[in-house]
């Protein structure tokens, strides 16, 4: 997992968010043993040349899941080789067996090589995507770095 953070880090050339703060092993463990996350790994002589990090999704209107790509990436030198597509391959299969119904993942227009990968395993949406940040204006920095347990009813 450690290995994949630095192959994010380097791959989406934003170090600094994938380097600087990363977790502690028993964070990793725990989120690793989830059955909420899912990472898949391709290897080169025991070296991560690609990664994909990926979020089950629970929904309250059915019994079924849905499958989130969050981060995926392959390192330059093994790009155009099929690594991305046998990572969502194994994702596909991982998504079946825990009931998904879908997995979708998001690209930046400007991003050609991803768009794509993507257009040619599924079907495309003319979305908007909006980042809302979970703070308040004003509120104490103390407040913005908890980091609680977000399970439960609220």
């Amino acid at each position: 997992m450690l290995s994949m953070l630095s192959l994010f880090g380097r791959a989406f050339g934003d170090a600094d968010t994938y380097e600087s703060a990363r977790p502690g092993a028993g964070y990793l463990v725990a989120l690793l043993g989830s059955p909420g996350f899912v990472a898949v790994a391709a290897l080169s002589a025991d070296r991560v040349v690609g990664g994909l990090a990926a979020y089950v999704l629970p929904k309250f209107e059915q019994a079924r899941s849905e499958v989130y790509i969050y981060d995926l990436a392959v390192d330059e030198p093994f790009r155009r080789r099929g690594v991305a597509t046998g990572l969502i391959d194994r994702l596909r299969t991982v998504a079946a067996e825990c009931g998904a119904w879908v997995i979708y993942v998001q690209a930046d227009r400007g991003d050609g090589p991803a768009v794509a990968l993507y257009s040619k395993l599924g079907v495309g949406e003319d979305v908007l995507h909006f980042d809302i940040s979970p703070h308040r204006e004003g509120a104490a920095e103390a407040e913005q770095n908890v980091a609680p347990d977000c399970g439960g009813n609220r």
